[in-house]
């Protein structure tokens, strides 16, 4: 008899990890469900409640419920320390230096498939599997383990999956890459799942209540100073209230009068200055991208051209990648694209296919 493939499914209490796990369970994989705990303990005075989203203890809850459903045993994991130290702090440090991360990303790079695989391997599980809307597909003329988009490119998260390694991506399965959200809904509702109507959290889960003010204020205090906000011209037009508070594109809490609508166009953390500047301010045609990635290839050796993705809900846009060094690549778009943001990742496609990415600086 063949022997079924053991398989963590990271379960974090939502409509998608829970209708993967369904899929998983009914291909016959031998399944061992597993929560991540992130959340601060119950020392962290109040903490506890306030985590959101796939962090919140309500979801805890809905994925054993899931679980017990599926006749899957569930455990949960405290990934609290690593979690601080990799998300978290890189979060604050990022804001800290005027960009704008995405930490949902640096969650996948060093938690769900770096910290929570080892975890899988040490029960003997050889793969993990998620609720992602993404394909994993091995090419072997290239010899090289593919990620694609999702079918529905609506929900499609290939963007927030670029870090995965070749390593990683042999391991991964994400049983919904070939089904649109409704049909998972419908699936959930099918199946009598807990989690079928369940809304979809929109919050980074460690920012309570979504406060990002509050947040950086409570972490970063004292490093927190008011500065100069300059005109596109370098002259004085305000003060901001500490460079952690904005973003590149940002028009809401400027409180300058003028003729035509200021957008942050760029931020200076040396020197704690903001630049404000009309909307045509904003757009650029080009971006340096490091901390590289790449899946399609083993390395970018000349320039190509692929569809350039500046932000999750951002149209890809043409553009040409040209190698710097081993480190950093340039993006050289066909048209300016608007507020291009330090922070973000620049993932580049050639069309569902994942070529790789990179942070922007």
């Amino acid at each position: 008899m063949k022997k079924k493939k053991r398989v963590v499914v990271a379960m974090s209490g939502g409509v998608d990890s829970s209708v993967a796990a369904t899929l998983l369970k009914e291909e016959g994989f031998e399944l061992t469900g597993i929560t991540m705990q992130v959340w601060p303990d119950n020392k962290a005075g109040g903490e506890l409640e306030r985590f959101g989203g796939c962090c919140s203890i309500q979801a805890f809850e809905n994925a054993r419920r899931v679980a017990n459903i599926l006749g899957i045993p569930h455990y949960v994991v405290n990934l609290r320390e690593i979690f601080k130290r990799k998300v978290i702090d890189n979060f604050i440090y990022e804001y800290k230096n005027g960009r704008t991360p995405n930490p949902c990303i640096e969650c996948n790079r060093h938690i769900k498939f770096s910290a929570l695989f080892k975890k899988a391997k040490e029960i003997g599980a050889s793969y993990i599997a998620t609720g992602h809307y993404a394909r994993v597909e091995y090419n072997s003329r290239k010899r090289r383990w593919l990620l694609k988009k999702g079918i529905d490119e609506e929900k499609d998260q290939s963007y927030f999956l670029y870090p995965l390694t070749q390593e990683q991506l042999s391991r991964a399965i994400f049983p919904l890459g070939r089904f649109t959200k409704k049909e998972v809904r419908r699936i959930a509702c099918k199946k009598g799942l807990p989690t079928a109507e369940r809304d979809e959290s929109q919050e980074i889960c460690f920012i309570p209540e979504n406060d990002y003010h509050k947040f950086l204020m409570l972490h970063m205090g004292k490093d927190i100073k008011p500065g100069p906000i300059l005109n596109i011209y370098r002259k004085v037009i305000g003060e901001h209230k500490g460079i952690v508070f904005y973003t590149i594109g940002q028009r809401r809490g400027l409180g300058i009068p003028a003729k035509e609508p200021l957008y942050v166009v760029e931020i200076d953390a040396k020197n704690n200055v903001i630049i404000a500047g009309p909307d045509s301010a904003l757009y650029r045609d080009e971006l340096i991208a490091e901390n590289l990635n790449w899946i399609a290839v083993e390395k970018l050796e000349k320039p190509i051209r692929a569809k350039v993705k500046i932000r999750y809900r951002h149209k890809p846009a043409d553009a040409v990648i040209y190698p710097l060094n081993s480190t950093k690549v340039k993006a050289k778009f066909d048209f300016p694209q608007r507020a291009i943001t330090g922070g973000q990742s620049a993932v580049f496609y050639d069309r569902d296919v994942v070529i790789g990415g990179g942070i922007i600086r």
